[in-house]
């Protein structure tokens, strides 16, 4: 009997769905985990994911995919990516065909190297819109201002959408450019494992200041590549994530990375945590991307030998010190 239906009850997916709660809207969160359901229908909290963050009242919890999508109006997609396919496969029959679908989650699915709203797309035949931006899902809790992003191809959609999740704390602006938007937010997440394991190896401010440059221009170059607005990639999606990405605590992939360059190994690092850094497995579909799109990528390209070759973190540092020279732009 949902209004609005938020798929996945990691840290953000809860967030949102408290956000959305509280201003007022019918709710319905899906989770795979039944002890999260349990917990968040018996105790309004969620301590697998958000320790300490207690939701508002009438926010109500589901393991039905069913029961989570058949009456909402407004789909929110917080499905890791490489999952989001397979949930949605599951979901695809009981989705009213007047629903917006929104997509939160930052990623490219590997194989396909598709971007999740085109994964929604092709499994539900219907457009979706994207939301994105620097935005940690404890900050948000805490009701700490945040800016993030509302990309949408009608306009229409992106402004009803904009009023529903924007609040006085969370502001929310519309975008036209929804491939931008979803390149950004999924591949910071590789150049943050990068700041990562510079700052685990100890090099400094000075290079972790170049990763995000050089990174940004990385990512601006494949987004234009595939037809992307080349503007996106200096806003809230763009340089605004990637900048909290590679530089806070809170960033699961910027702390992956630290834990690499330190010598923890990445069995051992995925062992330790429930959370998914999207960044591990993105920076292996950002590199067969680019090499696709015919575009150099050498930070995403070391970062992706580092976690999948094995290529110690040191290595792989002098391997982008020491290509060849070349002017800036």
């Amino acid at each position: 009997m949902s209004y609005i239906s938020v798929i996945g009850a990691g840290s953000w997916g809860s967030t949102l769905a408290g956000l959305l709660v509280e201003k007022g809207y019918d709710v319905s969160l899906w989770a795979f985990e039944k002890e999260v359901v349990d917990e968040i229908n018996d105790a309004a909290s969620n301590s697998l994911y958000l320790p300490g963050v207690t939701f508002p009242q009438g926010l109500k919890a589901t393991n039905s995919l069913e029961e989570a999508v058949r009456k909402a109006r407004y789909i929110l997609n917080v499905v890791p990516t490489q999952f989001t396919r397979a949930v949605f496969t599951e979901a695809s029959r009981h989705v009213r065909r007047d629903a917006v679908i929104v997509s939160a989650s930052k990623g490219i699915e590997q194989k396909t190297l598709m971007t999740v709203s085109a994964v929604l797309h092709e499994v539900l035949d219907m457009p979706g819109a994207v939301l994105s931006g620097p935005s940690f899902a404890k900050e948000v809790c805490n009701k700490l201002p945040t800016a993030v992003t509302l990309a949408a191809k009608y306009p229409g959609t992106g402004l009803l959408l904009q009023e529903i999740f924007n609040t006085n704390y969370f502001r929310v602006y519309t975008h036209h450019d929804v491939l931008g938007v979803e390149l950004g937010g999924a591949l910071k997440n590789v150049i943050a494992i990068a700041s990562g394991i510079s700052d685990g190896l100890g090099l400094g401010h000075n290079a972790r200041a170049a990763l995000i440059t050089r990174g940004i221009a990385e990512v601006t170059r494949l987004g234009e590549r595939m037809g992307a607005d080349k503007r996106t990639f200096s806003g809230l999606s763009g340089l605004g994530d990637l900048v909290l990405t590679c530089t806070g605590p809170l960033s699961r992939n910027y702390s992956v990375g630290v834990k690499l360059g330190k010598g923890m190994k990445l069995p051992d690092i995925l062992a330790s945590t429930r959370s998914v850094a999207e960044g591990i497995t993105t920076s292996s579909s950002a590199f067969e991307l680019s090499k696709r799109q015919g575009v150099e990528m050498p930070i995403v390209e070391q970062v992706h030998r580092v976690i999948h070759e094995g290529v110690d973190p040191a290595v792989a540092v002098n391997s982008l010190m020491s290509r060849s020279l070349k002017s800036e732009f």
